[in-house]
């Protein structure tokens, strides 16, 4: 991709699944004193019932955000490698439907898609997740060639193999200044530290994670919001925005940090899954349609809150005019408030 030829507003880049969502019913949940570090427990070595199973296609961070991108009206496109069995073609048709550019997507033959199990029970799950062993690399082909740097990358989560993929990003990037890119970090790159990937958290425009994320990145066990936002931001990332469930997010801009609640209406919570994606998705897409940050932050909450009512993280993504609509009827204190 060079600077002539086809648009793309927003490349998601990373790792695609599909996710069989396993709804329990016979299951308890044991948390600490202070409501951390909660397990699911199932009785060990017994038949355990569940009530359904729902199989949702072309699911994963990077699926995820791609669709939201596209709902809201940006041209978007993916790459990602994908199986070339049924799952993997159930998911190109997802994307196509979708109206999401397959370019560089890459057909791995012979290998399996990526398939996760999703433990649901109440309104949360545990995902039993398994990247395949993927060649990740830069997708070059003649096609991927006649298209314009985007506008923006996404760059979520990533198989355990794909730290040569990440340098070769970094590269792109330096040879094309004005992309700019989210970085939205899964349980490898987390894992794998940011000392080596510190040139892509220094290259970051936004950064995205929950509070538990940005402790394990910092190696910290406190939980000072304001501290979380400063040492990812001393990483690099322009702007931080860390999430904490139920209890709104934060956004840290210009050395100031903001707060945001959770988007509250009518519609019953069904389960959680998709919610960050929908967040920091939403926020980036508004970002790249012109939105000041602050005003891209007030709709990343509504678009989780839609996605939270659904099964999966696609059916309940929004277009620009349902969000805007969910922000013009939202309560009066609904707004990003300095602290």
């Amino acid at each position: 991709m060079e600077n002539i030829g086809k648009k793309i507003d927003f490349l998601a880049i990373g790792d695609i699944v599909t996710d069989a969502f396993i709804k329990l019913k016979d299951a308890h949940v044991h948390c600490n004193i202070d409501k951390e570090g909660c397990e699911l427990c199932l009785r060990f070595g017994d038949k355990v019932p569940y009530e359904s199973v729902t199989v949702i296609p072309a699911s994963g961070n990077s699926g995820n955000v791609s669709i939201c991108a596209s709902r809201l009206g940006l041209s978007t496109a993916l790459m990602t490698n994908i199986g070339d069995d049924q799952y993997g073609k159930d998911c190109l048709e997802v994307f196509k439907k979708e109206k999401i550019d397959q370019t560089f997507v890459k057909i791995e033959t012979g290998k399996p898609s990526s398939y996760n199990y999703v433990l649901w029970y109440d309104i949360d799950r545990t995902i039993l997740v398994n990247h395949q062993n993927y060649e990740r690399s830069w997708t070059k082909t003649k096609e991927s060639e006649e298209y314009k740097a985007p506008a923006w990358i996404y760059l979520t989560s990533l198989g355990e193999n794909s730290t040569r993929f990440h340098d070769e990003i970094v590269d792109y990037l330096k040879r094309h200044i004005n992309v700019k890119l989210a970085f939205q970090p899964g349980t490898f790159q987390i894992k794998l530290g940011s000392d080596i990937l510190k040139e892509i958290y220094a290259r970051t425009e936004i950064f995205f994670s929950n509070l538990e994320e940005a402790k394990k990145i910092l190696n910290t066990e406190k939980k000072d919001i304001l501290k979380l936002c400063q040492g990812i931001h001393t990483l690099g990332p322009k702007i931080v925005s860390l999430s904490d469930g139920e209890n709104g997010a934060y956004l840290y801009l210009n050395n100031e940090l903001w707060h945001i609640s959770a988007y509250k209406d009518n519609t019953p919570v069904l389960e959680s899954t998709g919610a960050g994606d929908a967040f920091s998705s939403t926020i980036v897409c508004a970002l790249a349609l012109g939105k000041t940050p602050l005003e891209a932050f007030a709709l990343g909450p509504i678009n989780a809150k839609s996605v939270v009512g659904q099964i999966g993280a696609h059916s309940g993504l929004l277009s620009l005019e349902k969000l805007e609509e969910g922000l013009k009827n939202a309560p009066t204190d609904y707004k990003p408030t300095k602290i």
